[in-house]
């Protein structure tokens, strides 16, 4: 009897122990593959984020490569008013720039789900983030939207005295301090979220295949420069 009985507690030992274990194997696999999805998705959209950022601030570097030019251009005009004709291209690139559209998906994405914010799990990138976002939106309208104002209230390409009256110099400052106080945000964030240059590069990469300018967007953009020249020549 003695014998049975212990047998039967050996049964039941085997079988809880069978038991216990599949039930910590179950439920910790599961946490492990969570934690490994949630880490996951934390690196992906920091990966977007810094991405954005990076598009943005190569948009404003271009800006900046244009109105330093156009800056020099201007000076060269104020003491050789017959080079008009030469220089006009340049002028006719800064309205170009200020057609420039910032595409906000990824900023959209940020700010308006609030499983972006768990998902990032971390309260100083979020806030470098929604510090960045601002940052831009007010650079827009410093740099881009300003100097479009004064180019419409100008006759840019039709006299000299109206390209003189914009003050280049004074947005390619603007624009130079916007690009520094980014980057200097985006690299913090890069320091932060502890993402090498590597992974951003090959990010990006494959993001660009399946992004860029369409022939459509092109002609579109081009048609509202010509427009805009247009306007400026009939004020």
């Amino acid at each position: 009897m003695k014998e049975k009985t212990t047998h039967h507690l050996k049964e039941f030992m085997m079988t809880l122990l069978a038991t216990t274990f599949s039930i910590v194997l179950t439920f910790g696999t599961s946490a492990i593959i969570e934690r490994y999805q949630n880490t996951k998705a934390q690196k992906e959209m920091v990966m977007m984020i810094i991405y954005d950022f990076d598009k943005t601030l190569a948009q404003m570097q271009y800006a900046d490569s244009i109105l330093q030019k156009a800056s020099e251009a201007e000076k060269e005009l104020a003491l050789h008013p017959e080079y008009y004709d030469s220089l006009r291209p340049i002028f006719m690139s800064v309205v170009g720039i200020t057609m420039t559209e910032f595409l906000e998906t990824t900023e959209n994405i940020f700010s308006t789900n609030i499983e972006t914010f768990n998902t990032l799990g971390n309260v100083n990138f979020v806030h470098e983030v929604s510090s960045f976002y601002n940052k831009r939106k007010f650079y827009k309208q410093t740099v881009y939207e300003d100097l479009l104002k004064e180019i419409q209230g100008s006759q840019l390409m039709v006299s000299v005295e109206g390209l003189l009256s914009i003050s280049f110099p004074l947005y390619g400052l603007y624009n130079g301090q916007g690009l520094v106080t980014m980057r200097n945000i985006r690299n913090h964030c890069v320091q932060m979220m502890n993402v090498s240059e590597k992974e951003l590069k090959e990010f990006s990469q494959q993001r660009t295949v399946t992004e860029g300018i369409s022939k459509e967007d092109s002609i579109m953009l081009e048609q509202r420069v010509q427009d805009m020249l247009e306007l400026s020549r009939m004020n």
